[in-house]
């Protein structure tokens, strides 16, 4: 289906889980949706389609819950969102948990710092852009000190060479630099961004030394830096990507490393797995990841469940 007649609408609720299966979706961005399901529903309307219904956070979270998915990591990752993550825990305990910090591309937006990317879209600097580096890590660092319960995880944090240019690579390395320090320094693990910057993460992580739960969000590697992340204990989240027809890499990557070593997640709204790629993402759709994975891996999905939701347990202690 072209882009202008493709279905707009929620995928349908895969089956659910086992149980004695349940997972945790140990990346998204849970407030995201609402607006984004927004704009895909003026979206249909302006092609002639139905209109698409908006969803609460509430609804969202219960909706993953009636397929097995038990909880969610939010991921706040501009300044302003900080709290939102923070706070979506606090209201809803044990089932939302936070993983904060400054995303690459943010980082050097900062102090107004940035350069535009390959991606060729032009810089858009927002009212908190004023505010230094420095000081916004420093707001990650104080957030993450007075909210133990809720903060469990430095992220997503990393290299993205797609949308930062590479005028500003190292302005984007340093700021990965410090966040890997304060992830050490406050013995939590640390979720990575990595696009088009394999090389450039994996030479910084060792020259600086990895915390001990070092985590590669929405993986996308190749077999080559799967034998990596297993030489250095490195652990691998797979997103709706994995389910992809042209990215075996991926999947092979997760045989290599072991279950042990892989978990799940959508980062919603974006990167829906597939039979529904370009739909709104959501908690939800985690199942349909995890039976990209099984099918591959030649295992019962109950199976890769209950491996994966054993391997968050071990990372986040959630």
């Amino acid at each position: 289906m072209s882009k202008k007649h493709r279905d707009r609408n929620w995928a349908p609720a895969p089956p659910a889980l086992g149980a004695d299966a349940h997972v945790i979706d140990n990346h998204t961005h849970v407030a995201s949706v609402v607006p984004f399901s927004r704009a895909m529903s003026h979206e249909a309307q302006a092609k002639g389609q139905p209109e698409v219904p908006v969803y609460s956070v509430d609804e969202l979270l219960h909706q993953a819950q009636e397929v097995g998915v038990e909880g969610v990591i939010d991921c706040g990752c501009e300044l302003p969102n900080l709290m939102t993550a923070v706070d979506m825990a606090r209201e809803h305990p044990g089932v939302v948990h936070a993983a904060i910090a400054i995303h690459p591309n943010e980082s050097v937006l900062h102090g107004h710092r940035g350069v535009p990317g390959p991606d060729g879209l032009p810089l858009r600097y927002k009212p908190w852009h004023e505010v230094s580096f420095d000081d916004a890590i420093a707001e990650v660092e104080r957030i993450a000190r007075a909210y133990p319960r809720q903060v469990v995880a430095i992220g997503e944090t990393g290299m993205d060479l797609f949308r930062t240019g590479e005028g500003a690579k190292e302005l984007q390395r340093e700021a990965f630099r410090a966040h890997i320090a304060l992830a050490k320094e406050l013995d939590l693990p640390l979720q990575i961004h990595d696009r088009d910057a394999h090389r450039e993460v994996i030479e910084t992580l060792l020259a600086d030394g990895a915390p001990r739960r070092t985590v590669f969000h929405s993986y996308s590697g190749d077999a080559e830096m799967g034998r990596i992340a297993r030489e250095h204990g490195w652990y691998l989240s797979l997103s709706g990507t994995s389910s992809y027809k042209g990215n075996d890499g991926i999947r092979e990557s997760a045989r290599i490393v072991g279950l042990d070593h892989v978990m799940v997640e959508t980062d919603a709204p974006y990167l829906t797995p597939m039979p529904y790629r370009g739909r709104t993402n959501a908690p939800y759709m985690i199942p349909y990841t995890l039976d990209a994975l099984a099918q591959y891996l030649a295992l019962p999905i109950d199976e890769v469940a209950r491996a994966t939701r054993a391997t968050t347990r071990e990372v986040y202690g959630v």
